[in-house]
């Protein structure tokens, strides 16, 4: 289903205090705040759907385009609420990386088909974008905020303290899952001098 169908699909001109679905960021306006309003709901998304889907693709693997949709609806239930525009990149890579994390926890229970009952259920996750290239192979193996970690740092060469808000955590946090995921990067790829940053 194409973004442009759900946008439909969503009222925008609910009240305040109808659907969520933003991550809880988003406020009313106060009656004669003096806070700039986001742009159309348009625009926005016309400036930041490239390095979200960026980001996506990278940590997503083969969830992106579902993970995209997701952000974005979520994006669009919760606009209408925003404050201000201070700061809508952070926002919408914040709402992206909670997709991913969801996205993988649910992968993570789905029961895995097998041909034969008596062998033992494989946990791997689905194949990567290239299923040869094994750095999308170790890249598939980090936890999920190790993944997201590594993915904000550099697809999107985003600083720490970005990463920190897309997370929903500290800096040292954002550190370390970047610290811990080429770690384990490096150590699946057999080589210490790889992902310097």
């Amino acid at each position: 289903m194409a973004l442009h169908t759900l946008i439909g699909m969503v009222d925008v001109e609910s009240p305040p205090g109808r659907g969520g679905g933003g991550g809880g960021r988003a406020e009313p306006a106060r009656a004669g705040s003096e806070t700039l309003r986001p742009p159309p709901f348009e625009e926005f998304l016309e400036s930041n759907r490239t390095a979200v889907y960026r980001f996506l693709l990278a940590s997503a693997g083969p969830d992106a385009d579902d993970c995209f949709q997701e952000t974005f609806l979520s994006a669009l239930r919760a606009y209408p609420r925003l404050r201000d525009e201070s700061n809508l990149r952070a926002w919408a890579l914040a709402i992206a990386t909670r997709k991913v994390i969801d996205s993988a926890r649910s992968r993570a229970r789905r029961p895995v088909p097998v041909e034969d009952v008596g062998e033992a259920a494989s946990s791997a996750d689905p194949a990567p974008v290239d299923a040869n290239d094994p750095l999308w192979q170790a890249l598939r193996t980090l936890p999920p905020r190790q993944r997201a970690a590594v993915a904000h740092r550099f697809v999107l060469d985003l600083s720490y303290a970005e990463i920190a808000a897309a997370l929903g955590g500290s800096e040292e946090a954002a550190r370390a899952n970047v610290y811990q995921g080429l770690k384990k990067l490096r150590e699946r790829m057999g080589n210490d001098d790889a992902f310097e940053e």
